[in-house]
């Protein structure tokens, strides 16, 4: 069997003004699920030719129902992660091993009544909130946790209110 790509991602760490990151909740965990994995940073794919940028706005307004933000900064480079075996062939639609991402720190501009979660067709969260950036591993599935221990180092001189 061939090795399947990574897929092109791109992340969102949006800061409010307090300087606190919007976490979600998945809506495909179980009812009441609180267990580390059920809460991410918004994130999506990557379209073909697509700018980066652009992207990662485009993900916000699909995924929280605004684009309300300005970016403040982005990583050096780009972050990758495996699946683990058990997940190869399910998930990402079992069209990749895992994601290469550029995460972006964006500044959130509105106000909270203006994210909505229901805003797609395709709701991928029920459940959002604010949180601190250096709890950002707590909340990661196993294997995007390195990533989420490089944000919250790197992303730290966003994390101020503003």
């Amino acid at each position: 069997m061939p090795l399947l790509p990574l897929r092109p991602n791109v992340g969102a760490c949006l800061f409010n003004r307090d300087g606190l990151v919007l976490i979600a909740r998945r809506a495909d965990q179980p009812p009441g699920e609180a267990a580390s994995g059920a809460w991410q940073l918004p994130q999506g794919g990557l379209d073909p030719g697509e700018d980066p940028e652009l992207a990662v706005l485009r993900e916000l307004s699909e995924e929280i129902g605004t684009s309300n933000a300005k970016v403040m900064g982005r990583m050096a480079e780009w972050l990758d992660y495996e699946l683990p075996a058990h997940l190869i062939g399910k998930a990402l639609g079992g069209r990749f091993r895992g994601q290469t991402q550029m995460w972006f720190a964006l500044r959130f501009l509105g106000d909270d009544s203006e994210i909505r979660l229901d805003a797609d067709a395709h709701q991928e969260f029920d459940s959002w909130r604010w949180a601190e950036l250096s709890s950002l591993p707590g909340i990661a599935v196993p294997f995007r946790r390195p990533i989420y221990e490089r944000l919250a180092r790197d992303f730290a001189r966003y994390a101020i209110p503003g």
